[in-house]
């Protein structure tokens, strides 16, 4: 969705002096505060759990790696949805299950490795096909086993079980790492063909990237990237703002950011998904009542200051499947009530506790709203209890295979549709078997499947009146927003952030401020 300019969005008018990439070239005033003028400084609501590729889908991790240390054989511009070549060339299907990728010659990885054919199936299979159990995985191409190989050293070809029409469109989420790669273990510091490799990562203080001078493309400008972690965005914002920073992520508009605050489309749809197998979340009643609960836009008018839209839906517009038709759920304490003691009296137990987990740091206001929600459930009758978590715990309750005994529990989850199309969003979060889904049916899945086999129209329309039948049927999630993302960012640096930025930003992208000044 492209939205119209925010005021935030109106960036000062300062000229600030900078170091030239260039060699030979001298700054001509290099009062810097003490910091190297050729380092991006970027800070990160929190630090990457790992920094595995195949684990790039993670929001945390793929905000890091994606398309700076490692790259994938094709790339989604993110503006017009296009496919685009990078470590691949070109790609071409030769049967309804099979397509044939063209490896790109003349690369190399970071360590002087010379990229192959046999490193990107290598890197599909690891992917797909290991026992990492790989976000991606899940994620992507819904634990579907694939048949690849390279029959030379610029050819890879890979077979589906069943006739898939998107698949270029699923590579484009597999980040390539040499064939030495660990398929027991997943990496925590990867080797990759990016414009940046790992320089040293200081647990717990900050992580630093260098330019990768054997780079296949153009040379990005900052020599180094060096990433911090707070997980305050009015902290962030402030170190934006006094020159500790050229970039602080996620923070929201009453952080302090002023005119150095860029606002963009957001991909990310925020939602509560619940538990339906578990009592008393295995009565739909129950879960419609935290429907009617659930006040969305006052949650976006009040806590997000109106930056999102109330969601009725999974995905945003934009993305294929979208149906520009349903209405927000009505806010309605008093019909959420009346529906609890209905079940009440069918002996459900509407007082067992249910736990309300949710992550520090994935969104502003993000102990706000949890707080709120709390609150309204419990007005209606419902015994909820707060979990705030860090990453790496809330992800056991965000991702299959969910803890044992852990519960009736509602999950505050932030997702994503950067792919564009529909199956990224049902496969995972709504089929019975979905990586992130913690309910389904057989016959709701078989929708599904059978949505995934179309294209133009008849994929839209199928996949629109899957987001249609959901609520009635499956009521897996209570929708609160599409979000819109705000970006802290230093006058120094040029960079316009997009609906991916928030899982992928690319250092590539972000180069000197046209007004800087240096003597050659």
């Amino acid at each position: 969705m492209r939205r119209a300019p925010h005021p935030l969005a109106l960036i000062a008018g300062l000229a600030i002096i900078t170091s030239g990439a260039a060699a030979g070239c001298t700054v001509a005033n290099t009062a810097h505060g003490g910091y190297d003028p050729d380092t991006l400084r970027i800070v990160l609501p929190q630090e990457p759990p790992t920094l595995e590729p195949c684990e790039s889908s993670l929001t945390s991790t793929g905000v890091v790696v994606r398309s700076n240390i490692t790259e994938p054989l094709i790339e989604r511009d993110p503006q017009t949805g296009d496919l685009l070549p990078l470590l691949a060339t070109g790609w071409h299907q030769t049967s309804p299950r099979e397509w044939t990728f063209d490896i790109r010659p003349g690369v190399t990885f970071s360590d002087g490795t010379p990229f192959t054919a046999a490193d990107a199936a290598f890197s599909i299979d690891r992917a797909v096909n290991s026992d990492l159990q790989c976000n991606v995985d899940g994620y992507v191409f819904g634990d579907d086993p694939l048949k690849v190989s390279a029959p030379d050293d610029h050819t890879v070809v890979v077979g589906t079980a069943k006739p898939d029409p998107i698949l270029p469109l699923r590579i484009s989420f597999i980040e390539i790492v040499p064939h030495t790669t660990s398929v027991t273990e997943k990496v925590r510091e990867p080797i990759g063909t990016g414009p940046y490799a790992i320089e040293r990562w200081e647990y717990g203080q900050k992580l630093v990237l260098h330019r990768n001078e054997r780079y296949w493309g153009a040379a990005p400008d900052f020599t180094r990237a060096e990433y911090q972690w707070r997980s305050e965005g009015s902290v962030r914002a402030a170190m934006v703002v006094n020159d500790e920073a050229d970039i602080g992520t996620s923070v929201g508009p009453e952080d302090g950011a002023g005119d150095l605050g860029v606002p963009f489309p957001n991909n990310e749809t925020t939602a509560l998904r619940l538990t339906a197998t578990e009592p008393p979340l295995d009565d739909l009643r129950v879960r419609q009542a935290i429907n009617y609960s659930v006040n969305r836009t006052g949650i976006v008018k009040a806590l997000y200051r109106g930056l999102g839209e109330p969601a009725a839906q999974l995905i945003p517009e934009g993305v294929v499947g979208h149906n520009e038709d349903l209405e927000l759920w009505p806010y309605d304490p008093d019909r959420a009530r009346e529906l609890i003691d209905e079940a009440r009296a069918d002996g459900v137990p509407v007082d067992r506790e249910i736990r309300l987990i949710g992550r520090n740091s994935l969104f502003p206001k993000v102990t706000e709203t949890v707080e709120v929600i709390q609150n309204e459930l419990s007005k209606i009758g419902l015994n909820v209890k707060i979990e705030m978590m860090d990453t790496a715990a809330q992800l056991q309750y965000q991702l299959r295979p969910f803890p044992p005994n852990a519960g009736a529990f509602i999950a505050l989850i932030q997702h994503g549709n950067q792919a564009g199309d529909a199956a990224f969003s049902v496969d995972q979060y709504m089929r019975s078997d979905g990586a992130q889904s913690a309910y389904g049916t057989p016959e709701f899945d078989a929708r599904i499947e059978a949505a995934g086999e179309l294209t133009g129209e008849q994929r839209q329309q199928a996949y629109a009146q899957i987001f249609a039948d959901e609520p009635d049927e499956i009521a897996q999630f209570a929708y609160i927003a599409h979000m819109t993302g705000v970006l802290a960012k230093s006058p120094r640096v040029d960079y316009q952030p997009n609906s991916a930025t928030g899982d992928e930003m690319r250092l590539s992208q972000m180069t000197f401020a046209a007004d800087d000044t240096v003597e050659h």
